[in-house]
């Protein structure tokens, strides 16, 4: 069996400086070329603060081509990073804007964040705020002028997290057939490759209650009753035959970001899953320290969209 070692202070360390990074991961995607957009406003338009239920973080915003003529358009839904305590989809404007002005409709979602106004948000809420908003994304496109045919979901860091969980637990009931999944620096799992047991149960199960919402115990830990509780939030442990395939990027050096990304590979290789892992092996959570592999990650992520998603 496999326990969590986690440092006492493991989440504030995990859910709040995750933050710190916010605006340079942003910064991995968006450097110069990789995701430009010369004119937004001569090739797209954006729809902002679209709601999709009652709380103050239930919106949405999209961003479409200005080409309103073809017969079905596929979708792009990116989920802003943020350590689950923070962001907004404001901050992905550009990256939305670049998905849009290749003729896709790209969609920005906020969700419920862990902070003192919403203590009890937890990854299972969010990711559950996110199962309701999809539904309404694309009922929303439809309304606009923009019948939406398949999709693609991704995000940074928590986003690709929350986006990894909605496409391979959630995907089977999507409003749309999920084309592909992808992202960089999220939590595909919430194990560690280095786990300990003995002491460690206790801040681990404190750890994995906050996350998921549920209260766990040292004793579920240790027997491992903890293992259903968490399923919700690991994406890694929905993976099936018919999984959408995925693209995702990690830094070998992130120690924000400390989750085993074993687990999920393998899930994606037992079941013949397409998928293609870009490791940046100079680098930590922002994965700024290799632009060339940033940019096969863009050529990647290009041929999928191309392969999985072409625009017609």
């Amino acid at each position: 069996m496999k326990l969590f070692h986690l440092a006492a202070v493991a989440v504030s360390a995990v859910l709040l400086s995750a933050c710190n990074g916010l605006a340079m991961l942003h910064d991995a995607l968006t450097a110069p070329d990789l995701m430009k957009v010369e004119n937004w406003q001569a090739v797209g338009t954006t729809h902002p603060n679209f709601a999709y239920g009652n709380q103050p973080a239930h919106k949405f915003d999209l961003y479409v081509p200005k080409n309103k003529t073809r017969a079905h358009y596929g979708l792009v839904v990116y989920l802003h990073a943020g350590g689950f305590t923070t962001g907004d989809k404001a901050d992905d404007a550009k990256i939305l804007q670049w998905f849009a002005s290749k003729g896709y409709v790209a969609a920005g979602i906020n969700y419920t964040l862990k902070d003192k106004a919403n203590p009890s948000a937890s990854v299972k809420s969010m990711s559950d705020e996110i199962k309701t908003a999809i539904p309404q994304v694309v009922a929303k496109a439809r309304q606009l002028g923009y019948p939406i045919e398949k999709m693609a979901i991704g995000g940074g860091s928590a986003g690709h997290g929350l986006a990894a969980i909605y496409a391979y637990r959630d995907g089977r009931t999507a409003p749309v057939p999920i084309a592909f999944s992808f992202g960089m620096v999220g939590p595909m799992s919430f194990e560690t490759d280095n786990a300990k047991g003995g002491a460690d149960a206790a801040k681990s199960a404190e750890f994995l209650s906050v996350l998921s919402g549920e209260k766990i115990t040292a004793e579920m830990m240790t027997n491992g009753t903890y293992k259903e509780i968490v399923k919700p939030i690991e994406a890694y442990r929905w993976v099936n035959a018919g999984s959408p395939p995925a693209l995702m990027a990690f830094g070998a050096k992130d120690f924000i970001m400390p989750f085993s990304t074993k687990p999920m590979t393998n899930a994606l290789q037992a079941n013949n899953v397409p998928h293609d892992v870009f490791i940046f092996e100079k680098s930590g959570h922002t994965l700024l320290g290799e632009p060339q592999k940033r940019a096969e990650y863009m050529q990647k992520l290009n041929e999928y969209l191309a392969t999985y998603l072409p625009v017609k």
